[in-house]
């Protein structure tokens, strides 16, 4: 295989003059014939002012550069597409696809042997991933790890659980806008990803799990000691990586793919996990199999008490062994010979596991946070092709219920009438939100997580079932449903859902039932306006023709290894 230098020449008609002036120009950089005859290790650079998650990437490429540089490598730092997810518009989800792409072609099209790929705020692992497992070029994830928790009056705190509980207590009238602001100042205390089992946290550890990143990588704090020396193992892993050959392809391994599903169920993970998965399933060729994770969900109990599902933070998951403990109470679950990108097997990160000290933050099988796993794939007349609940986090009153519809045709719709006292809201009712999918928003935004009405919240209410076929974040919480699928905007039934319809959700039995006869539901499907036309131009445009639905993981269709419908 041609290596260094030589890889991916730039095309000239004449490739020994190609490689004549690559070497010409990149001595302007004041390398070494010796430098650039060596295994050259690409490391993507994801800082970016707008992106705190990040904020300790330029720390991590200098530990990595000198990893490299000590196993014998060339290490080539290259810029990619960052995403945060509070400054990206309109949503970061409608992002991640053009930086999947963008980072595949970086890797592509520049010569590297072995490419390490920094990434933590919520889209950049799996955007990643996605990259990495649709080239040829091996890869190893090195995540940003969780920011410290912040303290305020003697109480605790951590982005971004506490950011929505508090808000919901400032909305209900709880606290005022002066210590709101106090809070604003102490929740985020640090750079780094949220500290709690959101989607950024969710994705590092399961990124971990399936052998794509260092033991414990998913979890060391982002300004600990720790994270610096794991970026310089990951580079010196990497060039080793570059003489193996192996790639993510290679990696993710069915069995891979299901220790992931399993992992994801026992860390009371995010929702989000689903689509990013089903977006790495699919350029693997493959589908996630919804009847899969949630027959996991049956069998694998959450395990990890952290938020939103317990009470703990990151920092306390790590202190307690982290994945590679997590994974030691799965292994008559998990398969345990599957391959690691750097080498070796995922037995090879529990076998020497100190002894145990700490029982509360990763539980015992006897012991779970919640008997049932994180997540239940719900089907019925109302998602066809299933919806996904993170019943760990939602009221046990209301996993069986059944309501009067509200319903919001947008985002915008939900954000100027959801205080509408004209329409009578009741904490029994199920708010609706629709055309927040894939196509919809566009996007798939995380509104998902409807907020309860302030006369509702002053009341004392603090959860209500809420459906809808958007996102929501992986630090949220509450008896709401995702996902619905197809989306609205693609014509699927959310769309035929009128208010004062009365709706039944059946979390046990794994149903969302729109409680009309079969004639009456094909009679409004019929009846539905067309779908709008694309956006003009651009990005947007592509995205609009392009994007998959979210059981596809709302990637785009020519990026995939598989046909669809």
């Amino acid at each position: 295989m041609t290596r260094g230098l030589r890889r991916r020449l730039t095309s000239y008609g004449d490739q020994d003059f190609s490689l004549f002036l690559r070497k010409a120009f990149i001595k302007a950089m004041g390398y070494s014939d010796d430098a650039l005859d060596r295994p050259i290790i690409g490391v993507a650079n994801t800082y970016s002012d707008y992106n705190p998650c990040h904020g300790n990437v330029m720390q991590l490429i200098e530990a990595a550069k000198r990893g490299i540089m000590l196993a014998g490598g060339m290490p080539m730092v290259f810029p990619t597409i960052s995403i945060h997810e509070s400054f990206a518009a309109p949503t970061s989800m409608f992002l991640r696809n053009l930086m999947a792409m963008e980072t595949e072609e970086m890797v592509r099209a520049q010569p590297m042997d072995a490419v390490v790929l920094i990434g933590g705020c919520d889209k950049t692992i799996p955007a990643q991933v996605m990259a990495a497992a649709s080239s040829e070029v091996p890869a190893i994830i090195l995540p940003t790890g969780p920011m410290e928790t912040g303290h305020h009056r003697g109480e605790r705190l951590g982005a971004c659980t506490d950011c929505r509980r508090l808000w919901g207590q400032f909305r209900a009238g709880q606290l005022d806008e002066a210590e709101l602001g106090e809070i604003n100042g102490r929740l985020a205390s640090s750079v780094g990803t949220c500290t709690v089992m959101g989607t950024a946290s969710t994705m590092a550890c399961l990124v971990e799990a399936m052998g794509l990143a260092l033991p414990m990588s998913g979890s060391a704090p982002a300004t600990s000691a720790e994270r610096i020396r794991i970026a310089e193992e990951t580079g010196r892993v990497a060039v080793a990586m570059a003489e193996a050959g192996v790639t993510t392809a290679d990696v993710l391994t069915p069995a891979a793919l299901r220790n992931g599903l399993a992992v994801l169920q026992a860390l009371g993970g995010s929702t989000n996990a689903v689509v990013h998965l089903a977006a790495i399933y699919g350029r693997l060729g493959r589908r996630l199999d919804m009847a899969e994770l949630d027959g996991l969900g049956r069998i694998v109990p959450v395990l990890v008490d952290l938020k939103p599902s317990g009470v703990a933070y990151m920092g306390e998951f790590h202190a307690a062994g982290g994945v590679p403990r997590l994974l030691s109470e799965l292994t008559d679950v998990v398969d345990l010979d599957a391959p690691l990108a750097f080498g070796g097997t995922l037995r090879d990160c529990v076998a020497n596991l100190p002894p145990r000290y700490e029982h509360q933050i990763i539980r015992s099988r006897d012991n779970p946070v919640s008997a049932d796993g994180a997540l239940a794939v719900l089907s019925g007349n109302l998602a066809p092709n299933g919806a996904v609940i993170k019943h760990s986090a939602a009221d046990p009153k209301l996993q069986v219920h059944e309501g009067r519809a509200v319903v919001f045709d947008s985002v915008r719709d939900m954000t100027e009438r959801l205080e509408d006292e004209t329409l009578g809201i009741a904490a029994d009712d199920v708010l609706v939100l629709r055309n927040a999918g894939p196509r919809g928003a566009p996007g798939m935004p995380e509104a998902g997580y409807i907020p309860i009405p302030r006369h509702l919240a002053r009341q004392g209410v603090k959860d209500m079932v809420r459906i809808s076929d958007a996102r929501m974040s992986g630090t949220a919480f509450g008896t709401v449903i995702l996902h619905v699928m197809p989306e609205a905007a693609a014509g699927g039934p959310l769309a035929a859902v009128r208010t004062g319809d009365r709706i039944r959700l059946d979390v046990p039995a794994r149903r969302i039932e729109l409680l009309i006869d079969a004639a009456e539901l094909e009679r409004r499907m019929a009846d539905l306006p067309p779908p709008q036309p694309s956006p003009a131009r651009g990005y947007a445009r592509l995205y609009d023709q392009h994007v998959l639905q979210a059981d596809e993981g709302a990637d785009f269709d020519f990026l995939t290894g598989m046909p669809h419908g």
